[in-house]
């Protein structure tokens, strides 16, 4: 059979010449198009391969009659529609481990850039001016590091700034303390972080939660002398409180990678000498190109010509027999261990997962494994998928349970998933009734509802007036409520809320709703 491949972003020649080779393959390099043009084009083709320009939106994949596979040659998917594309059964996949080191040591790099001056001194001598006082820079030697985020990327900045001499601390909830010392860290809460720190190099994923992580609030908290680097994702620092930091003087400097608007050309920090930029080069080095394209292109071989999938986001190996019978069931576990991690406090040491019912009779370690991914997905920068999710899980001190009972409480099938941590634990349980997902219980509270879009789940006192305190305030910052599930033990004592919500709060709103007085507990949740 002939397959047809469509590269729509520029892909290193070795990747290009690898799928060139294969007899069987039609390779076909288009570049620069609008969605339109994609729409058009992509109903011919077995496979895309892309980078970071091209946008695979719902109408692509929507149209995309004969497409198998979308291949992103580096790690961040943003830019695909992942839940439509697994919905239509196409294998995403992506290149995690090819520009781990390069994205490390532009992290060094922009870190020895901020404390020598470097830019600005040499925009300084090629402007004719001879300024070595202006330019005294600062030693890295003996200075502290501290690193949000200990994932792949993190721990290599770590490995690297150790043998500068740094002293580096770290926050990640999801990395425990004996793992931590392995690699010589201390770690902190962020609100202990912040003042200890010289330098802040950020390696978290961008969620609802981590937008604004550094904001005015964090900043104010650090050294005057200290510095900032994100080398990560746009959004994580609050950018208007950075500039308003760095102009008053409260901030040393910071070196920025990406940024809240790619192509940050009127934004108020590109005027402040304070500030190093580079546009978005963490994985732009030659070697890394190469990596990440030599890895897709013998990924897209393997799947097509062998069935053999590597590092799919989203669909893990299985064979279409096991795939019809527990397939639907793979997105409502990722969703419940997406669910765990934004409902759950403190580090996670064990996560329990029993399943009843007919799901007994089948091989269910592929649902333990989406758990997992569903539950690191939400806190680590790097991109976890079916293959490395129990991976990362036994790196992080998190061990993971299965078991199978009959007993499935009146349902047909029940997943119940258990995450204890160093605080406590929380219970979720899920089911698929009519081919869709539900949670059907929190802790002791039995409740029904779809795990979708944004959700403000509230433990508080069973009283009369309390659900309509929080939708007044929900509605006094214009927050329209879509739905309202409640579950309880007996009456009287405590019920579970579960608000769908057409926006997001904001955080004041948040704070508003935590501080009435009969409510117990408020999280929101993204799913």
């Amino acid at each position: 059979m002939k397959w047809n491949i469509l590269i729509s972003d520029p892909l290193a020649e070795e990747g290009v010449n690898r799928l060139r080779k294969e007899e069987n393959f039609e390779v076909t390099e288009r570049f620069g198009m609008k969605e339109e043009e994609l729409i058009k084009l992509i109903p011919e083709y077995h496979a895309l391969i892309i980078r970071s320009e091209t946008k695979v939106t719902d109408r692509v994949i929507e149209v995309a009659s004969k497409l198998k596979v979308i291949g992103r040659a580096g790690a961040g998917l943003d830019n695909v529609n992942i839940e439509v594309a697994t919905r239509k059964g196409i294998v995403v996949m992506n290149t995690p481990e090819g520009n781990t080191v390069s994205a490390a040591e532009h992290t060094i790099s922009m870190i020895l850039a901020l404390s020598r001056n470097i830019p600005q001194a040499n925009a300084s001598l090629k402007g004719g001016r001879w300024e070595r006082k202006k330019f005294m820079g600062t030693e890295v030697y003996g200075k502290t590091l501290g690193i949000v985020g200990l994932g792949r990327i993190g721990r290599e900045v770590a490995r690297r700034a150790q043998g500068l001499q740094m002293k580096v601390i770290a926050c990640d909830p999801f990395v425990s303390q004996e793992k931590a010392a392995e690699l010589e860290i201390a770690l902190f809460g962020l609100e202990e972080l912040l003042p200890q720190v010289d330098y802040l190099s950020l390696h978290t994923p961008l969620t609802p939660q981590t937008r604004n992580l550094i904001g005015k609030r964090e900043i104010s908290s650090m050294k005057r002398e200290a510095r900032i680097i994100n080398c990560a994702r746009g959004g994580i620092i609050d950018e208007k409180s950075l500039y308003r930091a760095l102009k008053e003087g409260r901030l040393k400097g910071a070196a920025l990678d990406v940024f809240e608007e790619e192509k940050p050309f009127n934004s108020p920090l590109m005027e402040l000498d304070a500030v190093v930029f580079t546009p978005h080069l963490g994985a732009s080095t030659e070697e890394a190109q190469k990596r990440v394209a030599v890895d897709m292109a013998s990924q897209v071989i393997d799947i097509l010509e062998d069935g053999k999938i590597r590092n799919a986001v989203n669909i893990p190996t299985l064979s279409p027999q096991v795939r019809k019978k527990i397939g639907p069931y793979l997105a409502l576990a990722e969703k419940m261990g997406y669910l765990e991690a934004q409902l759950s406090e403190g580090h996670p040491n064990k996560l329990k997962v029993v399943f009843s019912g007919e799901l007994v009779n089948f091989e269910v370690n592929p649902l333990t494994v989406a758990l997992v991914k569903g539950l690191l997905s939400f806190v680590l920068k790097e991109d976890v998928n079916y293959v490395n999710a129990l991976i990362l899980a036994g790196e992080r001190g998190i061990g993971v349970e299965e078991t199978k009972t009959s007993d499935a409480g009146g349902f047909t099938n029940l997943i119940s998933a258990t995450l204890i941590t160093d605080l406590g634990q929380r219970r979720i349980d899920g089911t698929i009734f009519e081919r869709t997902s539900y949670i059907v219980r929190i802790d002791d509270y039995p409740l029904e509802f779809v795990p979708r879009g944004e959700l403000l789940i509230c433990a508080n006192e069973d009283k009369p007036g309390v659900v309509g305190k929080i939708a007044t305030a929900l509605g006094r910052y214009r927050i329209n409520i879509a739905g309202l599930q409640m579950g309880r033990k007996s009456p009287g004592r405590k019920n579970v809320s579960v608000y769908s919500l057409d926006s997001s709060p904001s955080s004041k709103a948040m704070e508003e709703i935590s501080k009435i007085p009969e409510v117990i507990e408020a999280k929101l949740v993204h799913l």
